[in-house]
């Protein structure tokens, strides 16, 4: 399957099409160009410019101009909106082709990419759209003061924001990241993992069609320690969104300390999916698949740690290793396959090191646990989709977020325990409750510690809600009217209705007013 690169956003070069950075409204080339390589065949998809800290400089003097110059935050908010509804329009037309880029640049198999890949992206366009001209911009106050007086609050942008966007969901999240904060008024940049740069490029150029003013959206594409660090610390950045490792996070708060950006951290998770003793056994197992099993595994909020009620384990286990044969492995491309690739070489040992230190630990693997073999495996970044029993919680499986095709099953004895295996971890950004009672399931998840709880269900991310994480999995929100609280700062005014001097403050520093002087 091919898919069809726009001739304004891409060029040839050397034979393979070729995007360029997206600085104030231009294409810029570079001396020094990435490879994506699809994780599936090991080819080169499309190559890219590769930023530097010059380019990051240029981007962010061209977001600021434009903030400063007040042609996007002054816009209103139905104006922008409408913005949004031209790129909707024109995104819908591509979706087809957009679909096989991210199969390739991401090895996810083409069903999900045609899904979470470009249909995501749609959706949640669709939502700002309507949120941008729904939200409360400004809103009246109480009578503030010792006077007669009216206030006002309104919610104004932020300034330049920086949006750093990570390899294994890039389309939706590089909507996440600039679509709300350029319908708060704010100007972007937002840098691209090198891996997979796409979608963010061709969304410039839709916004770029749809009326959005040159140097509003900028994106540039680099590695993290150079490009993304210098964006991070960057004295004209009000606001950094970003998502990736809990380690990184770390780092990304610390760099941003030094001229108090605003930080939005959407980080990793080691989420508990727990099975109750009266679960629907049927759907709790393709449920707890499809936890663990989203994308290869890469998907922060996945479920990776089952815990199971003793009563129930063995039956589950066997249960769900029978339905793990019916999934088909292999290439990305075919409407068949269930399961993709990994994303690259260092993912793929990173994930096969923690399977190894699995069994070193003393975990039992009952699916999987290497690398598939045959016609159609001979290139690329496979893992079989591995599950672990005999998991206890200090185990490094059950404590580390792996970012693969990996499960580990938790036995346990009572409702109290499940709930203290689940929280005894730094993370807390998902989770889920099976169960047949709705009040029982209910009572379990507001005992537990994650931002999003499931019941019956997972990765059900609604464009509506909250998302974001407790403890070490984040801070901030996105998704829903949150988003737009995130990228906005609140102003009060105040206005003295009264005219009447003698009723102020003034005297405790001026003493008697000339009017009551003899």
């Amino acid at each position: 399957m091919t898919a069809t690169l726009p001739e304004t956003a891409a060029v040839d070069r050397d034979g393979v099409p070729h995007y360029r950075l997206f600085i104030d409204g231009s294409w810029v080339d570079t001396d020094t160009v990435i490879p994506v390589i699809d994780p599936a065949t090991e080819e080169v998809v499309v190559t890219v410019a590769q930023a530097d800290t010059s380019h990051v400089d240029a981007a962010v003097a061209a977001a600021k101009r434009t903030h400063d110059s007040g042609v996007w935050r002054n816009t209103p908010p139905a104006e922008r909106a409408a913005v949004i509804d031209r790129v909707i329009a024109a995104l819908s037309g591509k979706m087809d082709d957009l679909a096989v880029l991210s199969a390739k640049e991401t090895g996810m198999p083409l069903r999900l990419a045609g899904a979470i890949g470009v249909g995501f992206p749609l959706m949640h366009l669709g939502h700002y759209a309507e949120l941008t001209r729904t939200y409360e911009w400004e809103r009246s106050g109480p009578v503030a003061g010792q006077v007669l007086s009216a206030s006002f609050i309104r919610k104004e942008p932020v300034g330049v924001c920086a949006g750093i966007v990570p390899w294994n969901f890039p389309a939706v999240i590089a909507v996440w990241k600039s679509i709300p904060a350029l319908a708060a008024g704010n100007t972007v940049v937002l840098k691209t993992d090198e891996k997979t740069p796409i979608f963010a490029l061709e969304l410039a150029q839709l916004l770029k069609e749809a009326g959005l003013p040159d140097g509003a959206l900028n994106v540039v594409v680099g590695d993290g320690p150079t490009v993304g660090a210098h964006l991070v610390k960057h004295p004209d950045v009000r606001l950094v969104s970003f998502t990736g490792s809990t380690a990184t996070g770390r780092q990304v708060m610390a760099d941003a300390s030094g001229t108090v950006k605003r930080v939005l951290l959407e980080l990793g998770g080691k989420g508990p999916n727990i099975v109750l003793d009266d679960a629907d056994l049927t759907a709790a197992v393709d449920g707890s698949i499809y936890a663990f099993l989203l994308h290869a595994g890469q998907a922060c909020e996945s479920g990776t740690r089952l815990l199971l009620p003793a009563s129930i384990h063995d039956e589950f286990v066997a249960r769900l290793v029978e339905r793990l044969k019916t999934l088909k492995i292999g290439s990305p491309l075919d409407p068949a396959t269930d399961i993709g690739a990994v994303m690259n070489k260092t993912q793929h040992e990173r994930i096969l090191g923690y399977i190894e230190k699995g069994k070193a630990e003393g975990a039992t693997v009952v699916a999987g646990g290497g690398v598939p073999t045959g016609p159609g495996f001979e290139k690329g970044y496979w893992v079989e989709p591995t599950v672990f029993t005999g998991v206890t919680n200090d185990m490094t499986i059950a404590r580390e977020e792996i970012f693969g095709p990996v499960l580990s099953v938790l036995k346990y004895e009572s409702e109290d325990e499940a709930i203290k295996i689940a929280n005894d971890t730094e993370y807390g950004l998902a989770a889920a409750v099976w169960s047949s009672d709705n009040q029982r399931a209910l009572e379990v998840a507001r005992r537990i510690e994650a931002g999003s709880v499931w019941i019956n269900d997972y990765h059900n991310i609604s464009q509506y809600l909250p998302f974001g994480g407790f403890k070490q999995s984040g801070t901030g929100r996105e998704l829903g009217p949150d988003a737009l609280n995130e990228f906005t700062q609140d102003k009060s005014i105040t206005l003295d209705l009264s005219g009447d001097v003698s009723r102020r403050a003034y005297g405790l520093v001026l003493g008697t007013p000339p009017s009551a002087r003899s």
